[in-house]
């Protein structure tokens, strides 16, 4: 199964770019070209990070125009963004922050994306806790979605864990067997433990149960105060600040392609 969607076009027209990536309805795009309010720019091609301000940009006013797709970025109603075929972030959740378009009872995690990218169909890749911080991918893809989160995968996911209590070998040799959670009879299947200090461990797990960690830990008799993210299989949340995001190259979306799925 490969998670990666077909490629854009060579060429296309500045119209269909604009459309094709959501920034608007047929009539508000129509509207801003003839005012000259779209402008598009290129970059260097090398899939390295790059800020808008540092691109020559260039106003369209024919709808009609073709653009090469390759690096093409567009400029639209105060938007400045890369046109893409597909749509793979790579976000450093914060705390008090929910999975969901509808939060209950705090910030929305879409809230740090631009419109064009819910109307897209922008969604996470499973789902962290609102106390939960660190790596969170999103992506349009389902095909993607499911790369990742598939249970047949047994893609491993590490979680930097602050405890209550000191981690005790006992407890550390549990977890690596396996546990039985409260109200679930299966037990869970090992995890990787990396004690970092008394209080504090790298706790990699492949399954993806409600509140696994908390539970695995409350069920070795200790208490989570803390989970951080810090990778997704190979993919590792790096140097990234806190609700920062970025683009996943296509060296990262390969990592969960499986091919003959």
């Amino acid at each position: 199964m490969s998670a990666r969607l077909k490629p854009l076009p060579a060429k296309a027209s500045v119209f269909n770019l604009l459309r094709s990536q959501e920034f608007g309805g047929r009539k508000e795009c129509l509207e801003m070209l003839k005012a000259g309010a779209v402008e598009w720019a290129r970059d260097d091609g090398t899939g390295e990070a790059v800020e808008a301000e540092d691109l020559e940009w260039t106003v369209v006013t024919d709808p009609d125009t073709v653009l090469e797709t390759e690096g093409l970025w567009l400029r639209f109603n105060g938007l400045d963004l890369p046109v893409l075929p597909g749509l793979y972030i790579l976000l450093h959740k914060p705390a008090g922050v929910e999975c969901s378009r509808n939060p209950d009872a705090h910030d929305s995690v879409f809230d740090f994306f631009p419109e064009p990218f819910l109307k897209r169909g922008l969604n996470p890749v499973g789902r962290l806790d609102a106390d939960t911080t660190g790596l969170l991918l999103l992506t349009e893809n389902g095909l993607f979605n499911h790369a990742v989160i598939s249970p047949r995968r047994k893609l491993p996911k590490t979680y930097r864990v602050g405890l209550k209590h000191p981690l005790s070998d006992e407890q550390v040799a549990a977890l690596e067997q396996g546990v039985v959670l409260r109200d679930d009879p299966a037990p869970t299947l090992p995890a990787i433990v990396h004690r970092l200090s008394e209080r504090e461990a790298d706790i990699v797990i492949t399954e993806g149960r409600y509140h696994q960690i908390k539970r695995m830990c409350a069920a070795v008799g200790n208490r989570v105060e803390s989970i951080h993210r810090i990778a997704v299989g190979a993919l590792e949340l790096g140097d990234l600040s806190e609700g920062q995001w970025r683009f996943l190259s296509e060296t990262e979306i390969a990592i969960f392609d499986t091919p003959g799925e």
